[in-house]
């Protein structure tokens, strides 16, 4: 017999098995552990079912992770609410550290009755792609930075050190050409070495391409040109910022506007947008050098101009001034005054 009240399901998701609790409406109802179910679509959906025949509302969550937004998809697409929680804004008790599937899973139904979890924005599965793509090419970058500093080690050891201006120039390839070694074995090192820099330098070329082509034709893609018009952002810094942050009006507004400029206002953002990615994917901020990520300046250009690289400051304005004339009139109305300091 079904019942009028609603009822929050804590779900604890893995790759194989989702584990499902209840958590019945009111502050005395009970909570209990229902069992397990496989992670897959069609389990899911005779739970729902099931749970449609017993209760008149549904309410579902479960925390950010690996597993990614396709079953906050499909319980939505039966028509009940599900939201993705942020792991690190759970609220634990001090000293809590016993973590099992049933626990966590009526922990979340719990909470979730108590209106204490924290949902984040779910992206639609464009949104979601271009997302992958755009990570997809900071990771090259990185596996890049990686490769270069395998070289730059071995280099090192041997006591050969550049001592141009700017590594990764066509004079520092012909300085590469022209080492000399003791070993023939060392010859093989290095050319293993330039070899898997050119191949990664290739890769990001073709994923910064991939990256231009596919927001072409994305549906925020005025908005990525819209951000373009403001000082200092160029095309790849716009689209990861909408990327992973999407539509920025769903923050909240400051307080007040007086004391707070937009260049500030959007600089919190960019050094929060990390912070909310890691949310998103269920992780806590890497402490280990280098592995910060909320940093959004990824403005590079193709490892294979580097010696273009660094424009004079009025061929920065002259590109600058040229994509704010292409912009809105609201876009050139708050990025005008700031861009002509």
């Amino acid at each position: 017999m079904q019942q009028d009240s609603a009822v929050f399901v804590g779900l604890d998701t893995s790759k194989m098995k989702i584990s499902v609790a209840l958590a019945e409406e009111g502050r005395q109802g009970e909570v209990r552990f229902l069992g397990d179910i496989d992670h897959t679509p069609e389990a899911v959906r005779r739970l729902v079912t099931k749970l449609v025949g017993r209760y008149g509302r549904l309410l579902f969550c479960y925390e950010a992770g690996p597993t990614g937004y396709g079953l906050q998809r499909q319980i939505s697409a039966l028509g009940h609410d599900c939201a993705v929680i942020a792991p690190s804004l759970i609220p634990k008790r001090p000293g809590e550290r016993v973590k099992t599937n049933r626990r966590d899973a009526l922990t979340l139904a719990r909470l979730h009755r108590a209106g204490e979890l924290t949902r984040i924005w779910v992206p639609d599965p464009g949104h979601e792609a271009v997302r992958e793509l755009v990570r997809a090419r900071e990771a090259a970058m990185a596996d890049l930075r990686t490769k270069r500093q395998h070289l730059q080690s071995f280099l090192l050891r041997h006591g050969r050190i550049y001592s141009g201006s700017r590594p990764w120039t066509q004079v520092h390839a012909r300085w590469l050409s022209n080492l000399s070694f003791e070993h023939p074995a060392q010859y093989l090192v290095l050319r293993e070495y330039r070899q898997a820099i050119d191949d990664a330098e290739t890769r990001l070329e073709r994923l910064t391409q991939h990256v231009a082509e596919v927001v072409s034709s994305w549906s925020m893609a005025p908005v990525v040109e819209a951000y373009q018009a403001l000082r200092g952002v160029a095309f790849l810094t716009a689209v990861t910022f909408v990327a992973e942050i999407g539509d920025v009006r769903r923050f909240e507004p400051p307080p007040s506007a007086h004391g707070l400029s937009w260049s500030g206002a959007l600089g919190t953002l960019n050094r929060r947008a990390g912070l909310a990615r890691l949310h998103h994917q269920g992780r806590q901020p890497a402490s280990a050098p280098g592995a910060d990520r909320g940093r959004l300046d990824l403005s590079h250009v193709s490892p294979r101009q580097s010696e273009t690289s660094r424009s004079p400051r009025a061929t920065i304005r002259g590109d600058q001034r040229h994509r704010l004339e292409s912009a809105g009139p609201v876009v050139r109305a708050i990025s005008a005054p700031r861009c002509n300091r």
